[in-house]
Order: structure tokens, then sequence, then C-alpha cells
């Protein structure tokens, strides 16, 4: 039973979340036993999720070109599980790897699965034979089940690359996007049928690419749509049925880097961001398929020149701000609402390192301090002939005093589908010997008010979660209440931003 809900005013003190969002902000290395599993070298993609449902985000991958097994001892679904202090239990699985990957429940039985594209498709069974994959986990982090008939049937003949799962037709269930890393296998969403088999909505082949796919809304009319550094293609429009169409309008004909997409002023779109002649650049899309620079004074934000680029709410603002990465040293900035950026971090990795166009990440809050940590792949030693891939974890460093709950997503005046299922994020502070409690998210269609609608009971508090958007709603005044408890300490409430719910 949902407890009584406090009145709008009293949720927001019980919170403690009044005033402005934190500035400042500062990092450590957390690596710690990530580093005794030695990379190669090439992209990598790693992802951030709770495997084992204990409430610490854990890290995973299926590795870089060394993976399975050439020059590394690298193979299959690497996890490395957290324990939220700080401290990782490594865990692999599969005959497979090199490619991009993506978490999230694919089956609706509350456990994490993931979703993976791949160059070294060299299983010998069914867990890692084909180039675009996905497999349910059992809760464990090390137990993966194929779930993948009809992937990568439509023209994917070499490596797969950036995956990204979203339910692109509303139908409540994971759909998956993925992206090849070179020429020619292009992009390709694939339906997800529920029942472990899955067939093609869209796809294109030919063009070069990058090492990212991604789902976001560009336009904010609550359908997914795509985005990927592809020469043929960079932002897709999504019909809410599967279907895409270019929108690429009056973007510059230049080569991205890194293309993604994340709201930096909380207006209810995405914004597109990419790394162009060494500089990064933010663009909005308007009516008739016009494009606006928001790149004002970011630029380099102090770096000699950007090599890759991120989106992360690392000030858990409820914005997504970008990092950016030169040569060993980072930048983070925030979207202000004069329209301009503001620096609120910098720093050098450890190690030396002269490139993180492999990887760079942030935004998941690693450690429970309530803020977004960076995680981040690099080419050490500088200046060495024989460099490899260095994975380094780097912690916001302020301390967690009291226990918090802090909205992130959905963000102010985000558009949902009814029937979809959508993800939900927030920021968690858990002071030092406290239980990480757990969280329900309860859905008022009445800006806070009642009637409420349980939309999941008994959450790890591990900063995600995913739901079924009720398909019978129609309402702009929705907001989502996020209720934590924890063992013997009082229960803390908060109401998330304004965002609508269409048909």
């Amino acid at each position: 039973m949902v407890p009584a809900l406090a009145p709008l005013a009293t949720i927001a003190l019980l919170c403690g979340q009044t005033g402005s969002p934190v500035d400042g902000l500062s990092y450590v290395e957390i690596t710690g036993a990530i580093a005794s599993l030695p990379l190669d070298g090439g992209f990598l993609e790693i992802e951030a999720g709770d495997l084992n449902g204990d409430g610490h985000p854990d890290l995973v991958s299926v590795g870089d070109h060394g993976s399975p097994f050439i020059n590394t001892q690298q193979h299959g679904v690497t996890a490395w599980l957290g324990d939220g202090a700080g401290g990782w239990t490594l865990v692999q699985t599969g005959n497979f790897g090199y490619g991009g990957c993506a978490l999230g429940d694919i089956d609706g039985d509350g456990l994490t699965d993931i979703a993976y594209g791949v160059h070294h498709n060299y299983s010998s069974n069914d867990f890692g034979d084909q180039l675009i994959e996905a497999a349910l986990g059992d809760g464990s982090g090390f137990v993966w089940t194929p779930w993948d008939d009809g992937l990568a049937t439509n023209g994917e003949t070499y490596g797969m690359f950036g995956t990204d799962l979203g339910d692109v037709d509303a139908d409540g269930d994971l759909d998956l996007g993925s992206a090849s890393f070179g020429c020619c296998a292009g992009i390709h969403v694939y339906r997800n049928h529920g029942d472990g088999t899955w067939s093609q909505s869209f796809g294109l082949l030919g063009g070069n690419c990058d090492s990212r796919f991604e789902f976001a809304d560009l336009d904010g009319d609550g359908h997914l749509d795509g985005v990927a550094a592809w020469s043929l293609g960079v932002a897709w429009l999504g019909d809410g049925q599967g279907g895409f169409t270019p929108a690429d309008g009056n973007l510059p004909g230049t080569h991205y880097i890194g293309a993604q997409a994340g709201d930096v002023d909380a207006d209810g779109r995405d914004e597109l961001c990419f790394v162009s002649g060494g500089a990064a650049r933010v663009f909005t899309w308007g009516a008739g398929n016009q494009w606006t620079e928001r790149t004002s004074n970011l630029a380099q934000a102090g770096l000699a020149s950007v090599q890759e680029i991120a989106l992360g709410d690392m000030d858990s603002d409820g914005r997504k701000d970008i990092l950016l990465f030169s040569g060993g040293s980072y930048a983070v900035c925030s979207y202000s609402s004069s329209g301009t950026w503001r620096r609120i971090a910098g720093g050098a990795a450890a190690g030396s390192g002269t490139k993180a166009g492999e990887l760079l990440r942030g935004g998941v809050d690693l450690d429970h301090n309530g803020l977004g940590d960076i995680w981040l792949v690099q080419r050490e030693p500088a200046g060495s002939l024989n460099t490899r891939n260095v994975h380094r974890v780097l912690a916001e460093a302020s301390s967690a005093t009291e226990l918090t709950i802090r909205p992130l997503a959905p963000q102010s005046q985000r558009v949902w589908r009814g029937g979809q299922v959508r993800f939900v994020d927030w920021a968690s502070s858990v002071p030092a010997g406290v239980a990480p409690g757990k969280v329900t998210i309860v859905l008022s269609v009445n800006d806070g008010g009642p009637p409420y609608q349980v939309l999941g009971a008994g959450l790890p508090n591990s900063g995600r979660t995913q739901v079924r958007v009720p398909p019978s709603v129609n309402s702009s005044v929705c907001r989502l209440i996020y209720v934590l408890t924890s063992p013997g300490l009082t229960r803390k409430r908060s109401t998330g931003p304004r965002f609508s719910v269409l048909p």
C-alpha cells in the first residue's frame, strides 16, 4: 500500500532539496580493482546499471579489440559489480566481444538484461554468434540467456557497435537500435515481440559510422528518435511505430565525432551534441527541420581542443551537462538560463593519457553521494609506441551527510506516450553505514495531487528504473513522486518536474 502523500510543499522540505544546485564539483579516482583486467585498443563502450539488484550501479562492457582473448583476458559480457564504496568485483561470461552494449529489462521480469552489437562474434554457441544480440539476465550479473532470434538478419555483415534500448512503438517493451563502427553495415532498429523474437522496423546499409547509437527525443513529441554519427544521416525522427525519417536539415556537413543527445535546458527536447574540428557543438531541432546552434562560449571549454564528448547530469539539477576530454584533461560544463555555458568542473585523469576517443561517460552516481561520476578510457602511456586502453573511474569527491533523493528524469516539459516503457532516473545520497534503501515511484496526473498510481514499488536505490506508462492517461500536468525508505530512517519523498503523458 502506498502511504498517504504529503502536500507538495511539505514533500520538498522533507527531502531537504530547496536552494540552488551544487557547484564547484571535484573528482577523485576510484578505479581500484577495475585495473586488474588489462585492455587492448580500439573503441569501447562501458555502460552503468544495477545487474544484481543490490542498489549499487555496476559497469558493463563487451570489451575492446582484445575481446575475446586477443592480447588480453577480456571475453563476453564483462561486468564490474560495484559495492557503492569504490569496490569492484569482476565477472565475465561468454566468448565474443569488441562492441557496444545497452542495459534494460527486455522481457519485463524486473531483472536487468543486456543488448549488444559486436565485431568478434566468435562464439560456437547461441550466446555470442551474431553481430547483434540480446540476452536475459538472472539477477546475478554473470548468467545470461540468449533472446535474439531475428536480430542481425538484414545485411549486417561487418562489425556492429553502438547499441541502445528504447520503446520505439509504444507497445510496452524495449526495442533495440544498433550502428556499425565503420563501413558499411549501417544502422538498424529491431522491434521486440516479447517472446525472444525480433524483426527490423527500420534499417539502412552503407556509409561510415563511428561507435555510437542512441535513442532520444529531438522534437519533443514523445516518440523516440535516433542519433548516430553516420555519414548518411545523424538525426532521425521516429514516427512512434518503429519507422524513422532523416532530420539533418541545416546541420553543418562536417565530420561528427561522438554524436549523442540530451536535454541541457529542461525544455522537453533533447539537444544534439558532437565534436567537429576539435570543438564541441550543440544544436536544437526546430520546426521546418531547422537546427539552431547553442554552442555559444562552449567550444573547447578551456581545453586546447576536444577529442571526445559526453552528456550526463553531473550536478543533479535535472539538466544534462556536457563532459569534454582532450589529451588527458577533462571539463564539465553546464548550460545557463542566459544561453551560455559555465564550467563547473575540470581536471586531469591520472596515467599520462593522450586520448579518450575510445570512451567518455558520466552522470551515474556510482558511490551514492548524490552526484554523477565519470568513467573514461584513454590511451596510455602518452608518447609511447606501445599504448593500451586504460579504464579509469572518477568519483565526485564530496561525502553524503544525509539520506536524500532528487528527481532527474523525466525532466521538465518532457512528453511520454501512453503504453510506452520509459526510464526514470534519480540521484540519492546515502551516508556511510546506511542501507541504500528501496524506492517507490508514484504517478500523479493532477500536478502532484491525487489520484495516485504506483508505477514501481520496492525498487533498488540504484538511480534508474523503467516503468510502463499507463495507456489511458492524457494529461499535461503529470508528476512523479519518488519515495525512498531505509531501515530505521524517516521516509523521504519528492515530486519531480511537471511533464505530459499523451495518447
